[in-house]
């Protein structure tokens, strides 16, 4: 009988031991991001889920952009640059959702009639190992 509570003991201090590390969950994108892109702007908005207690979670998007001419064609100007956003955001019940806008701004202007056209675009959630790049062009 003594060995049957020394086995119990020794079977629950070993569940306390470890369930710091069952609740800090698995990490992971629900569904697939959206990303819209409006003028020279583009907004990518998601969610991830298996955060398990955290308060907040920190998410970066970025794309490379350049102008586009009308014979489909991207001059060799100083308008082509990486723009990336980043930001917090709360975790409620083990899930966040975020959503952020990258704009690009170019030296030389892209004005018409040129457009914005962003190739692909990463979400990266770094402490968690999270990444996913979606091909452009956007």
């Amino acid at each position: 009988m003594r060995r049957f509570f020394t086995m119990l003991a020794a079977a629950i201090a070993a569940m306390l031991l470890f369930a710091p590390t069952a609740l800090a969950g698995s990490p992971h994108f629900v569904g697939t991001p959206t990303v819209d892109r409006d003028g020279s702007s583009l907004t990518v908005a998601g969610k991830i889920a298996g955060l398990g207690n955290e308060t907040q979670v920190h998410v970066e998007v970025s794309a490379d952009a350049a102008c586009l001419n009308r014979g489909e064609n991207f001059p060799s100007a100083d308008n082509k640059e990486t723009f990336t956003a980043a930001g917090d955001f709360p975790v409620q019940n083990g899930k966040a959702l975020f959503e952020l806008t990258l704009t690009a701004t170019f030296q030389p202007k892209c004005s018409p009639p040129m457009t914005v056209v962003f190739g692909d675009v990463t979400i990266t959630d770094a402490e968690h190992g999270l990444s996913v790049t979606f091909p452009g062009p956007f």
